[in-house]
């Protein structure tokens, strides 16, 4: 790799050259510096070759391209059901149809089923439509299960208003849990109602009386929130083992194209 700044020979330099290449190093311009695109197709290691790199260096990166800043983000996903759930049959729990996603980052959506790439503490958001057409009030339970498990507390309660005529009752219903999950963990949200032709209602957008956004049967959002959760989590790039002329940077599964990083090798 060609030098950017000026050295000294090795005999030593005139004053004018000295005081030149000590006065960059006290402005931080050293030669030690370069850039690395991370191995793609889902690969979690990157050999890095500088003849610089010694078994006791320190590396240090910077992102220098948009899919490496990226990389900095915590994963995150919003996903939809955008037509009606039904239930089979009352007093028996369901995992509730999710097909749509609508940004996911870190995440992906598969068989109803949300996994994340990436161990940590998750903060769940669940917001679902109820619609009752019985005249009388029902109750319904929502909640989530994590590797087909029940997840412990995750539960809520509500009922659904009766109907009243030709109207339907109605209640939107929300649910917020943190999850501690690891990389690849499956998260599914499960439902049931006392009564069959209790359901999850969507609507698409309308125009009149007013305009109005289409609205999913159900929503769920998840981000990450903390990295250090669990404690195998990857999050984090890190460097292992040194030695003469290479490094192995490890790193999160990566299939982005040109995510570069700028880097200084210190020792």
């Amino acid at each position: 790799m060609a030098n950017q700044y000026r050295r000294l020979p090795p005999q030593g330099g005139d004053p004018r050259l000295t005081a030149e290449v000590v006065n960059n190093l006290l402005e931080g311009k050293l030669n030690s510096t370069g850039t690395v695109t991370l191995a793609t197709g889902g690969a979690t290691t990157t050999t890095l070759y500088d003849r610089r790199i010694g078994a006791d260096s320190v590396i240090l990166f910077m992102p220098v391209s948009v899919a490496a800043a990226a990389a900095n983000f915590y994963p995150y996903g919003t996903f939809e059901e955008r037509a009606d759930i039904t239930f089979a049959a009352a007093n028996t729990p369901y995992v509730l149809d999710l097909s749509e996603t609508e940004y996911a980052y870190g995440m992906s959506l598969a068989s109803n089923r949300i996994t994340v790439d990436y161990g940590g503490i998750y903060d769940l958001d669940i917001s679902a439509l109820f619609v009752n057409q019985e005249p009388q009030i029902y109750n319904g339970f929502l909640w989530v299960r994590v590797n087909g498990t029940d997840y412990p507390h995750s539960a809520t309660k509500f009922a659904i208003t009766e109907n009243h005529g030709s109207t339907d009752g109605y209640v939107a219903v929300a649910v917020n849990h943190p999850l501690e999950l690891e990389a690849g963990d499956y998260v599914e949200v499960v439902g049931a109602v006392e009564h069959a032709n209790v359901y999850l209602e969507a609507y698409p957008a309308l125009t009149t009386p007013f305009n109005i956004p289409a609205i999913p049967s159900l929503m769920v959002n998840l981000m990450m929130v903390d990295p250090s959760g669990v404690s195998d989590s990857a999050f984090e790039m890190y460097v292992t083992d040194r030695q003469k002329g290479q490094a192995t940077i490890n790193h999160l599964p990566n299939s982005l194209a040109d995510k570069t990083f700028g880097y200084v090798i210190l020792g």
